[in-house]
């Protein structure tokens, strides 16, 4: 792949070529993710600007459902228009699917998998130490002023102390970005262009002593992917009242399993749902669950990503997206203090996420080899310590 003019149309070949490697070769969660394509598509193969890249972190993690799957569905409808973006977005999902799919084939087949808790041992500091990273550059993306960071300390400190993204932190500072940014410091406060939100239909609870187990799958599934906020595993509590407390689909252990593969393999994080979906219904509840949690990410950003580029100049959209954005970086901020509660647990992985920051910092170790690194630590020093935090917090 090569560069190419900011403004021009990429082949819907080379966005399912690049979103196909990244899905199948991209570890670390939707921040890391996120700036991996920050990385390839703004710096190096130049495909969108700073500007659609930061508007399109905004606008994404304004709405509900995966992070990085809709920023790769937002950036492929730029470039590629409606059937890119369904090209690019598959592509990204597809390595992942087949991945985790076979997974939970393996497990059904042969019970628990015990390299699963060693891996994600050593893996987990080092998928901390990714999200801080990515913060980083993310911060030198879209951070401009004081004011941002005011709201993203704020939104960080409202995160940890519910141990939850919450929806109105993103509106609410959209709209301070409104009124500073687009009626404060250009002293307009006449008319205000109107927000055009993107309202989710209502979910239809499946209901019917005959409705099938794969139809339940799907509507769960679904009902997740439009309401729920959450980058990466902050969409976990929802996750686990439903397929543990409400239905007993799954034991607390087969879904902290079910959670950890999801954290461990490539691309999305929300993959977890396949994983789900193989352990309830096999192969066509994995597929379905997946359609289910990812379905919405399309439509939703399909009806905003229109909207965003036709009204892109204009200074109350300008401040809506740079409120929103400095709420996504505290938000994830909050992510990774609430993940770290989970991934650090004694002195081997305080050291791993040191290790890791420095390594990504220093010398620019790729993820890939970061990942691969971290397991064999995690592989080799799990039955020699044998933590017994690990799947407890």
């Amino acid at each position: 792949m090569q560069q190419r003019d900011v403004t021009a149309t990429v082949p819907t070949r080379d966005l399912v070529r690049y979103y196909l490697r990244l899905g199948t070769l991209g570890f670390g969660g939707p921040v890391a993710l996120v700036g991996q394509m920050e990385k390839d598509l703004v710096h190096e193969w130049k495909w969108v600007t700073r500007e659609e890249f930061r508007e399109g972190v905004a606008v994404c993690q304004s709405l509900p459902g995966p992070l990085a799957i809709q920023v790769g569905i937002f950036i492929s409808y730029l470039r590629g228009g409606f059937w890119g973006a369904w090209a690019g977005g598959c592509a990204f999902i597809l390595p992942n699917f087949v991945i985790v799919a076979a997974l939970g084939a393996l497990y059904v087949r042969f019970g628990d998998l015990p390299f699963v808790g060693a891996i994600f041992y050593g893996v987990s500091p080092a998928v901390i130490a990714l999200i801080l990273y990515s913060c980083y550059r993310l911060t030198k993306l879209g951070m401009e002023d004081a004011l941002q960071w005011v709201i993203a300390g704020g939104c960080l400190a409202v995160t940890v102390a519910l141990r939850a993204e919450v929806a109105l932190l993103f509106v609410g500072s959209g709209l301070i970005g409104i009124l500073y940014y687009g009626v404060v410091s250009r002293r307009r406060f006449g008319h205000v262009l109107p927000l055009l939100a993107a309202v989710p239909p209502n979910d239809q609870a499946v209901t019917g002593a005959s409705a099938s187990l794969v139809i339940k799958l799907l509507g769960f599934f679904l009902k997740a992917g439009t309401f729920t906020f959450g980058s990466g595993l902050v969409i976990v509590p929802f996750l686990e009242k439903g397929l543990v407390q409400q239905t007993g689909w799954l034991n607390e252990r087969q879904f902290l399993i079910a959670v950890a593969i999801g954290m461990l393999s490539p691309g999305p994080v929300v993959i977890t749902a396949t994983f789900v979906g193989y352990l309830v219904a096999g192969f066509w509840g994995s597929l379905f669950s997946t359609v289910g949690i990812f379905l919405p990410s399309f439509l939703l950003i399909l009806i905003v990503a229109p909207i965003l580029i036709r009204h892109r100049k204009n200074p109350y959209v300008q401040g809506f997206v740079k409120g929103a954005y400095a709420a996504a970086i505290g938000t994830i901020l909050g992510a990774a203090v609430l993940l770290g509660k989970i991934a650090i647990g004694d002195w081997l992985t305080v050291l791993i996420a040191f290790l890791s920051i420095g390594a990504l910092a220093r010398w620019n170790v790729s993820t890939y080899v970061l990942v691969a690194a971290t397991a064999a630590v995690g592989l080799i020093a799990f039955p020699l310590l044998t933590p017994t935090w690990i799947f407890v917090k």
